[in-house]
């Protein structure tokens, strides 16, 4: 057998060296060092060991080390949080990949429990601490909200008239109310869309669009789509305001967002066309 020679030696270790500068940074070398599956298998213990001292009433069902950027995803029962490789630091909240647009919290907790609130982690902002680790989600349709005041001119109405009739608050950029509009068109909903900018300006422009392009429904779902909408003439816009400090009161600081115009009960998260149906149809 022919071993390889020192020159091919050596020009298997500067390769070797060329690929690990690619992460030179802190979160790059947790990613590569997590990409190996013995040692992502090792972190992860080691993390499940320190969660158990550190939070030891604390069911943890699955750990994920992988992924995102160095974190480790923890689930225990139908909550999420996220820890670093040592298990120091504890974030709870939601984590965006902002190139692809998507909110990974809500798709985990979503494949985590179908049924479960996908923000109700988010709103939690006491601390780091097991208590809020282990907080039950809020439950779909138990907060209210009040759609009185919200003028006509923020909102692109569409769907068959007879249908189930809802409020969606939504940003064209957001994936999950792209997905959301397939469902509520599955079910026939009446739907009274009213953008709100979650992804900032660009968000804004391409609703000013919608709201001002001469057939509404149209552009919407072009908009959804990701085609460029032609520039429209000047309308206004007031009503779009009037979406954002709405959404500002009351906290919506994702999307989609879903009020119910019986009662004001909201669900917040995207949601599959039978659990749609049963919450717009539901009388509280």
């Amino acid at each position: 057998m022919d071993l390889p020679s020192p020159r091919r030696r050596l020009g298997r270790r500067l390769g070797t060296f060329a690929a690990l500068a690619l992460f030179s940074g802190t979160a790059g070398w947790a990613i590569a060092h997590l990409a190996t599956p013995a040692l992502a298998r090792a972190d992860t213990a080691r993390v499940r060991a320190a969660l158990r001292l550190r939070l030891p009433k604390t069911p943890i069902d699955a750990i994920s080390c992988s992924g995102l950027g160095g974190l480790c995803e923890v689930a225990s029962k139908n909550t999420l949080f996220y820890v670093d490789p040592h298990a120091k630091y504890l974030v709870i909240g939601r984590i965006y990949d902002m190139e692809a647009r998507q909110d990974l919290t809500a798709a985990r907790l979503l494949q985590l429990n179908p049924d479960l609130l996908a923000a109700g982690a988010a709103h939690n902002e006491s601390g780091a601490d097991e208590e809020a680790a282990t907080a039950p989600p809020v439950s779909a349709g138990s907060r209210h909200v009040s759609l009185a005041g919200l003028p006509a001119n923020g909102a692109i109405t569409w769907g068959p008239v007879s249908g189930p009739r809802a409020v969606v608050f939504s940003d064209f950029h957001c994936g999950y109310c792209k997905r959301l509009t397939g469902e509520l068109k599955a079910i026939g909903a009446r739907v009274e869309e009213r953008p709100i900018s979650i992804f900032g300006p660009d968000s804004r422009k391409l609703a000013e669009q919608v709201l001002c392009a001469p057939a509404q429904e149209t552009a919407l779902h072009l908009a959804y789509s990701g085609v460029a909408l032609a520039r429209p003439k000047p309308c206004d816009t007031h009503g779009l305001d009037a979406n954002e400090a709405f959404a500002r009161a009351h906290g919506f600081n994702g999307t989609p967002v879903i009020v119910r115009p019986s009662d004001g009960a909201v669900l917040e998260g995207y949601r599959p066309a039978a659990a749609l149906r049963a919450f717009l149809t539901s009388k509280g």
